[in-house]
């Protein structure tokens, strides 16, 4: 039991004083309890903040959503223009393409016509003068005697089957057959034409006159080719069933106009020649490959010999098979 000192004893200023802290503590702690809700206050202020923060972010996204709509706007033209030109140079590859092909296959032509010209036709013209040619020997053999003058044709004559054989060994070792006219369809068969027009030509056995031979100087037969190789003084002999004519070349002109039928007169003046005579004239074309000029020789009847049973060839063309 407490004594009555203790019970009766006054409280001192300090023990009145005593429970003080327990009300500064109660009032301290009123006092601090605001203070979450400055926290919260500055939390909230600094989540307003935060979301003023991401709203321009929205913002950029959106603008970036915006950009990207107008980079895909943008982008459409540039890949169809891109495919424009892309078809274009497709298309344009393509024409170079077929106009190559093209090239190629007109190339191939050209060669393929080149070759028929120059090689081709002149196989087909051989094979049908050698036959021509060997008709009219048969013919010859055929008609036996007759009276040796070429004047009397025999019976079975025509002057387009062949007249008779042209030598001329400087400019070709084998014998042309000689057929009545200039025209291509005679001269394509690899045979020479004597002229009938725009100028007639004599016969070999005319008193005078121009005997005039054409034929071709490159494809169907090309049997003037190498006129080029014939010089002065070199012969020129034509056969007939009966009788060589040995003539002998006394001029060329290299070159003149194709429409120059002077060349062709009974006395060829553009030869040298003022006189009559028994004259012979070959012709072609000149350039080689080409028929713009006209290339000529001219020769001059030297002798005649006459044809035996076993035809042989006069000392002239001897000469040159001794060669």
């Amino acid at each position: 039991m407490p004594s009555s000192t203790e019970r009766n004893t006054p409280a001192t200023p300090e023990e009145e004083a005593t429970p003080a802290p327990a009300e500064e503590t109660a009032d301290t702690t009123e006092t601090e309890k605001p203070e979450p809700a400055a926290e919260e206050t500055a939390e909230a202020e600094n989540g307003t903040e935060s979301a003023d923060t991401t709203e321009p972010k929205d913002t950029t996204e959106s603008a970036e959503a915006t950009d990207t709509t107008e980079s895909t706007d943008t982008e459409e033209p540039k890949g169809r223009a891109a495919g424009r030109v892309g078809a274009g140079r497709r298309r344009l590859a393509l024409a170079v393409s077929v106009f190559g092909e093209l090239l190629i296959t007109a190339g191939a032509v050209l060669a393929l016509f080149v070759v028929y010209s120059l090689w081709w036709t002149n196989v087909l013209a051989n094979q049908e003068a050698e036959r021509d040619g060997n008709a009219v020997r048969e013919n010859w053999a055929a008609a036996g005697d007759d009276d040796g003058d070429d004047r009397t044709s025999p019976a079975t004559f025509e002057p387009e089957d062949g007249l008779g054989f042209l030598h001329v060994p400087t400019m070709t070792g084998a014998d042309i057959l000689v057929k009545e006219g200039i025209d291509l369809d005679i001269l394509n068969g690899g045979v020479a034409g004597y002229y009938d027009e725009p100028v007639q030509s004599a016969m070999p056995w005319d008193e005078e006159g121009n005997f005039s031979v054409a034929a071709h100087r490159d494809g169907h037969g090309a049997k003037f080719h190498n006129i080029q190789r014939i010089e002065e003084g070199d012969p020129i002999v034509f056969e007939t069933k009966n009788t060589w004519y040995i003539y002998r070349a006394y001029a060329i002109l290299p070159e003149t106009s194709r429409y120059n039928t002077a060349v062709l007169d009974p006395i060829p003046e553009e030869s040298g020649k003022t006189e009559a005579g028994q004259y012979i004239t070959l012709t072609t074309c000149t350039p080689v490959y080409t028929s713009e000029h006209r290339y000529i020789v001219w020769g001059e009847l030297e002798r005649t010999e006459h044809v035996n049973a076993q035809r042989d060839l006069p000392q002239e063309l001897l000469e040159f098979q001794d060669d």
